[in-house]
């Protein structure tokens, strides 16, 4: 799903509960929910939304009255408001999904076999052919791989097969009345009607996920009137039914969210012994000459790619691959926030184009944490005096740092990966 390029809170409580409902969309286990189109990935679940503090569904009318005075006193015609919102419906299903936060999520290499699967290499592949003079168009005017378009669009909707059946403005509008960010949703909604108001699409052709995200490649309304495009020159942007119109559009964000022409997204490399897990993040940045220095190398040979600003990270530790990664995987996240995703779109983008997939294995045999285990960790590195802040049920960087100090301190590689045989020996002693 995608993101808007400036910081957002809400979202689209995604992966968690899905971007669509296919799936695909689900994070790894320990990470955030991505961010995606209007990302609630940061957001944690609202504790307070008990059957008795909801608003009554009896009372969306009287909101939606006040919303369309507020949207006329906006800008919004007359006829749009009418053709937008009379006869709009209360949907308790949005509300369920926007306040769900499902305790266990597929660990990354799960995640990885289903994103990238060969089925759908082969329909990216055959979508690609299909697609060629089109694909081939858009990544001249935006100097993006047609494959890592493809690889979006096959991770986000299924090439179509999958991008949600729900009204936009139902969604948005319940969310907005009833939802954990009622003032992201309210703005969100504002943002479908002036697409509305553009003349774009219809209202009953408006249809995504339950979080707002529309079309094949999961815009949001206000991300869709920012970066869309019109791909095929009929005066629309048509992210439903117009396949230049999404490459176009998914090309032009990504070009707009800092692609550089010419990079990979980033390699599969191999770390030397000794290496020091604590730099696996993002925020530490080194150029590849520098990360080459310290014994990174490029698997399978050959010279590491040309990176002023690489990060190394490693999602599964010392047991699991690692890559070198650059400006555009940070452009992937910026489409959706979660390193499973980025991974995804990288890989499936490779192998799409014929090149290898991961080569190194995952660490199957691991059992991950749940998120209440995640949060039992947190509980038990505070007490021994590795302070990783507010228990969360989120492996974040000041988790991962307490346990990796633990880890050193009982001998074993500190690699800040979170596994049921360390909660257990936390547990014990």
């Amino acid at each position: 799903m995608i993101q808007p390029l400036f910081p957002t809170a809400f979202l689209l409580l995604l992966l968690l509960a899905g971007c669509q409902s296919g799936p695909v969309q689900e994070v790894a286990a320990g990470e955030r929910q991505p961010d995606a189109v209007a990302s609630s990935e940061d957001d944690a679940p609202d504790p307070a939304a008990s059957e008795a503090e909801r608003a009554s569904p009896e009372d969306f009318q009287a909101w939606l009255s006040d919303f369309r005075r507020q949207a006329r006193g906006e800008g919004i015609g007359e006829a749009t408001l009418a053709r937008a919102l009379d006869g709009v419906r209360y949907r308790p299903r949005v509300i369920e999904l926007d306040r769900s936060q499902p305790e266990f999520v597929r660990p990354i290499w799960q995640y990885l076999d289903s994103a990238v699967s060969q089925a759908r290499i082969s329909q990216g592949q055959a979508k690609l052919a299909e697609h060629r003079e089109t694909a081939r168009r858009m990544e001249q005017r935006y100097e993006v791989p047609a494959e890592v378009v493809v690889a979006i669009w096959g991770i986000e909707s299924n090439y179509g097969g999958n991008f949600g059946d729900f009204s936009t403005i139902e969604a948005l509008a319940t969310l907005a009345f009833d939802g954990r960010r009622r003032d992201f949703a309210r703005g969100e909604l504002l943002a479908a009607l002036r697409i509305l108001e553009a003349g774009d699409i219809a209202p009953e052709r408006m249809i995504g996920s339950w979080a707002g995200a529309m079309g094949h490649t999961q815009f949001i309304p206000s991300s869709f009137v920012t970066y869309a495009v019109d791909g095929d020159g009929d005066g629309r942007r048509d992210i439903w039914n117009s396949i230049p119109d999404v490459m176009a559009s998914t090309a032009n964000y990504l070009a707009r969210a800092g692609w550089q022409p010419g990079q990979p997204w980033g390699v599969e490399v191999r770390l030397p012994q000794g290496f020091d897990y604590s730099q696996t993040e993002l925020s530490t940045r080194r150029s590849s000459r520098e990360w080459g220095g310290l014994g990174v190398q490029r698997v399978g040979g050959g010279n590491l790619p040309g990176f002023e600003q690489a990060s190394v990270i490693a999602p599964a530790g010392a047991r699991g691959p690692a890559f070198l990664v650059g400006s555009n995987y940070r452009a992937i996240l910026r489409y959706n926030n979660a390193t499973s995703y980025a991974l995804a779109v990288g890989t499936l983008a490779d192998r799409i184009a014929g090149r290898e997939g991961i080569q190194a294995e995952w660490p199957r045999e691991v059992q991950p944490l749940s998120r209440s285990q995640v949060r039992e960790m947190q509980q038990a590195l505070n007490e021994r005096g590795f302070d990783v802040g507010t228990p969360d049920g989120v492996m974040g960087p000041n988790t991962r740092a307490g346990l990796r100090d633990y880890q050193r301190s009982i001998g074993v590689t500190p690699d800040g990966f979170a596994t049921l045989d360390l909660l257990q020996r936390l547990q014990r002693h």
